[in-house]
């Protein structure tokens, strides 16, 4: 009934806050007192001091222990208890309060009784009882990482850094050329999934933590029912390795959720281990799984980054959590070997990088040739379609040429410049371009036409069966016509591995982008905290009554049904007020009937003349 009353005197704010930081089932709540109901349930009770810590829960249990031996006191008794100075539970308490877990609109905080009852029984349920919060031992002290210990956790800090940030760049790079489909029960759709995975090289659940690495790094993003590069992370490739771990280490500092971070700062030069989890058992007694999973889901992310290796936090690590990311960025450089600018070019056309290469160099070799694999040492290959790619985006056979030399620790082998005079000539020999699906003529009903100088090789388009689902017919020598899209007959020759171009309407050579699947719109989650508080302010206006006689009859109907004791205060004909301790029994046709307690007699009293009701 008090908490009722309480929750009534809320802001709708303070409402929305207390509901999104305590859910509660929507069904059956039509009034505060059904929510206070639901907020006082054992398990609502319970699944809101698992997630406080030790010092707050020592607060409450003080202000329950002072409340429960009859001298309820004041914050200054309280934070003498505790052997704290008064404002160093202002906090707590406002955290309590905001919660619904402590009463402190009388100057006394108190928590409620089915609280206070809940941190009671936690013996039997193996958690720290009262006693233990208010004088139990902390934990041991953290234990120092000495300097043979650090050296072995940055060597192997230094390959994960290295590890992720190329694992990274390559999920960015796919899902820049093509987005991945997000299914509308959640997760990833698996054929974008398993690209990703492909792409990165990685098994399902270091993939998931990259991915998570990469959003908190605001480099992807969820966007019209797809995982989309975000203009942040198409910045992000261009920069140096070391600027872009050191955006990766950034984000994921940002992401620790605000009970981790603090208590990770302070082991920045310490184990974390089981020392971490013991700390954090003993910090968040109920946390149970919630905190153990929160713990974990950091670490592991930690580890992938280098920050952490073997539970010893990295130099670069440390230099994050104590200093911040200017000196993880200089320490992180010290361990990353340097970047090169010039590879061996072999006679099989593949091209091999005697170490990481610079991120500008490695955005020119993708142009023209395909990744083979990525890593210290990457290798590329080089292909008459990775040319034709590179020709069509605009860069001429000179260029191409002038930029091999110059990266080419080897020259240019005989091979490579066969290959590239070829595909040169060939280039622009098929064309693909737009059709406006004539009525009429040999063109009738096709989107795109495909035109080429050799007819044997028009010919050949017409019977290749990798080309039959795009359904080309010959019109003439020189050209064939589809009823598809120009752009799905494109890809389909690209491919099957003809040297196909894409024109437009003026015969200019444009590049084409694959097609993105298209978006599913994403539905707006619904803010079910506002939305209650709504339901609950709707149907007191539609009972403008609520205010006298129905809250009061509320309130009896609650006492009844709890079999509690209440002050009910009743206007006499005269106009003065008497209070009644009574025992309300039963309510019915606008009357009251109840035990007085102090005279010991039945009493009948008009619900039109009680004034107000309280507990007793």
């Amino acid at each position: 009934m008090a908490l009722a009353a309480w929750l009534r005197a809320r802001d709708d704010d303070a409402l929305t806050a207390l509901l999104r930081a305590r859910p509660v089932r929507e069904a059956g709540i039509r009034d505060v007192f059904d929510l206070a109901e639901a907020l006082l349930e054992e398990g609502s009770v319970q699944a809101a001091l698992e997630h406080l810590d030790r010092p707050t829960l020592a607060v409450l249990a003080a202000a329950g222990v002072l409340e429960e031996q009859g001298t309820g006191g004041d914050a200054t008794a309280i934070a003498a208890r505790l052997g704290l100075a008064p404002e160093a539970i202002r906090e707590p308490v406002a955290q309590l309060s905001g919660l619904a877990l402590l009463d402190d609109t009388t100057g006394r905080p108190a928590p409620w009784g089915p609280v206070f009852a809940r941190l009671r029984a936690w013996p039997a349920a193996g958690l720290p009882s009262v006693e233990d919060l208010l004088d139990g031992p902390p934990p041991a002290a953290l234990e120092p990482v000495g300097a043979s210990d650090l050296a072995a956790a940055d060597r192997g800090a230094a390959d994960r850094a290295f590890e992720a940030v190329t694992a990274v760049g390559e999920l960015v790079r796919t899902l820049e050329r093509e987005p991945a489909r997000q299914l509308q029960r959640g997760g990833i759709a698996l054929p974008d999934w398993r690209r990703l995975s492909a792409a990165a090289g990685v098994g399902d659940e270091e993939l998931r933590a990259l991915l998570d690495i990469a959003e908190s790094a605001r480099l992807i993003e969820l966007s019209a029912g797809s995982w989309r590069v975000t203009a942040e992370g198409v910045e992000w490739r261009g920069l140096s390795r070391v600027e872009r771990w050191t955006a990766l280490a950034e984000g994921w500092l940002a992401q620790v959720p605000e009970e981790l971070r603090a208590h990770l700062r302070s082991r920045a030069r310490a184990r974390w281990g089981d020392g971490l989890v013991d700390y954090l058992e003993w910090l968040y007694p109920a946390g149970g799984a919630w905190m153990r999973e929160r713990a974990s889901t950091a670490s592991r992310s930690a580890e992938l980054l280098g920050i952490v290796g073997a539970s010893i936090p990295s130099t670069p690590g440390s230099a994050l959590l104590a200093t911040g990311p200017e000196a993880a960025a200089a320490a992180v450089g010290a361990l990353f070997p340097p970047d090169v600018r010039q590879v061996y070019i072999q006679h099989d056309l593949s091209m091999i990088a005697p170490g990481p290469l610079a991120a500008d160099v490695d955005a020119r070799l993708r142009e023209l040739a395909d990744v083979e694999s990525v890593g210290l040492a990457s290798s590329y290959r080089v292909t008459a379609a990775s040319v034709t790619r590179a020709l069509t985006a605009g860069a001429t056979i000179e260029q191409l040429r002038a930029f091999l030399a110059e990266t080419s620790l080897t020259g240019i082998p005989q091979p490579l410049e066969y290959l590239l005079t070829e595909t040169a000539g060939r280039f622009g020999s098929l064309r693909v371009g737009a059709l406006d699906a004539p009525i009429s003529g040999p063109d009738a009903g096709a989107h795109a036409y495909v035109r080429g100088d050799d007819p044997a090789l028009v010919g050949q388009l017409v019977i290749d069966q990798a080309l039959s689902s795009i359904a080309l017919r010959r019109t003439d020598a020189h050209r064939a016509v589809s009823r598809f899209d120009a752009e799905a007959v494109y890809w389909s020759l690209v491919d099957a591995r003809y040297p196909a171009v894409f024109e437009d309407a003026t015969g200019t050579i444009r590049p084409v982008r694959r097609a993105a699947p298209a978006p599913i719109t994403a539905s707006i989650p619904v803010d079910t905290a506002a939305a209650l508080v709504a339901r609950l302010r709707q149907a007191a206006a539609e009972a403008p009554a609520e205010s006298g006689a129905a809250w009061n009859a509320r309130q009896l109907e609650l006492a009844i049904k709890s079999r509690v004791a209440v002050t009910v205060t009743v206007r006499l004909p005269d106009g003065s007020e008497v209070p009644y301790l009574l025992e309300p029994a039963a309510l019915a046709g606008g009357r009251l009937r109840a035990r007085d307690r102090r005279a010991d007699i039945e009493r009948t009293l008009p619900l039109s003349h009680i004034v107000d009701v309280s507990p007793a």
